[in-house]
């Protein structure tokens, strides 16, 4: 195993746990390095730091263990999908009338560049650095041998997760395994995962615990859900007994699912109705107070830093339609799944939105990402989902 080495003073992040190297603290690459490798970290004066997964680019290596006496091999992904499992049955997430999770969330399960997230007998292995693409075969094999999770299957789905100067050519298909169907049950609702070409894994199951938040303010409310895509808040509110349930979303394949999601849970049921339509035109255009529920759940409007300026501005503008708009006394579900955003930056621009409006706003609900997607103490940059449940009068 070749050994990269530091700058003078640049271990302090590993140090106290940290689990990325960037590529200015280092000092001096080893020949021959290649991405993907697992290489040794060390302090300038030798002291080991950890063994990790070697790429170019900003963050240089993504540390998989400080214990100098760990090995990189298939028992020690094997052990560490077997921690993960466990934690997802102790949350009680693994039951019978739910079969959709995410197993593996990076670094907040000490497997940094690896997603995976479930449907019933089916896993979706997602690699963001070229290290665990390598690994992709021994991690599928681990998932398979887990005792008692059913995995079956194991789909890899990576072709736009990995970064193109890897020159990787990643292909999305079944590992272990063949399509099984593609129903998964979410509280004891049914979904269609569409792992094959949706977006992320096919499902945001990030957003469980604050769907079933909303199910107990739906009772009689009208319903809009903004950036629906396949309908998940709407599913939620149908069952909770809302009045009606209006989905929205710029793609039509979006609204395609939405609509099979429906039928698939209320066969029939005409409170529901959706529209492919972009969703400022929709908000700018539909009629004052006519929804109480208003969901603003939109994709990440910052993927980097340098897009912070015209994200803020982006949540601002969507926040302060939906308190135009919004019915006296509505609730309003208000999200940002953008990394680079903070609970803080987010907040403001709700707050300033609110001010513009001129409405009385009051904060209900503090929302984050469920536990199954778990923040590593030590990587803070793990808290990516940020919402606010707003009682508008």
């Amino acid at each position: 195993m070749k050994t990269l080495t530091l700058k003078r003073g640049k271990e302090d992040s590993l140090l106290r746990f940290h689990p990325w190297v960037f590529s200015g603290a280092i000092a001096r690459l080893p020949e021959g390095l290649e991405e993907g490798e697992v290489v040794r970290v060390q302090a300038a004066d030798g002291r080991f730091l950890g063994f990790g997964h070697y790429e170019i680019g900003s963050i240089a290596v993504r540390i998989l263990t400080a214990d100098e006496n760990e090995t990189i091999d298939e028992s020690f992904f094997a052990t560490r999908l077997a921690h993960a499992y466990a934690l997802r049955l102790s949350l009680g997430l693994a039951r019978p009338d739910n079969d959709a999770y995410r197993l593996v969330h990076g670094e907040g399960d000490f497997m940094p560049g690896c997603v995976i997230d479930v449907y019933g007998p089916t896993a979706v292995l997602q690699a963001h650095s070229p290290g665990m693409h390598y690994a992709r075969d021994i991690i599928a094999r681990a998932l398979v041998n887990l005792p008692d999770a059913g995995i079956r299957n194991v789909y890899y789905k990576s072709e736009t997760t990995l970064p193109y100067k890897a020159r990787l050519d990643p292909v999305n298909a079944y590992i272990i395994g063949d399509y099984e169907g593609n129903v998964a049950t979410e509280n004891g609702l049914k979904f269609n995962i569409d792992w094959l070409k949706g977006q992320k894994t096919g499902f945001f199951v990030d957003q469980r615990d604050n769907r079933s938040l909303l199910e107990r303010f739906a009772p009689g409310r009208k319903v809009l859900n903004m950036f629906c895509y396949t309908g998940g808040f709407s599913v939620y509110a149908m069952r909770g007994g809302a009045m009606l349930v209006h989905s929205v979303d710029s793609s039509a394949k979006a609204i395609t699912l939405t609509d099979a999601n429906i039928e698939l849970n209320f066969p029939g049921d005409t409170r529901h109705k959706s529209f492919a339509l972009d969703a400022f035109k929709y908000l700018a255009e539909m009629p004052d107070g006519a929804y109480d529920l208003i969901v603003l759940d939109p994709p990440a409007f910052a993927k980097h830093r340098s897009a912070i300026k015209n994200a803020m501005i982006g949540y601002r503008r969507l926040n302060a339609a939906a308190f135009r708009k919004i019915a006296p006394g509505g609730i309003l579900f208000t999200f940002s799944c953008s990394q680079a955003i903070t609970k803080e930056q987010f907040r403001l621009a709700v707050f300033t939105a609110a001010a513009q409006s001129g409405r009385k706003v009051r904060i209900l609900h503090q929302l984050t990402q469920p536990a199954d997607h778990p923040i590593n103490i030590y990587h803070p940059e793990g808290e990516y989902l940020k919402g606010l449940v707003l009682y508008v009068e």
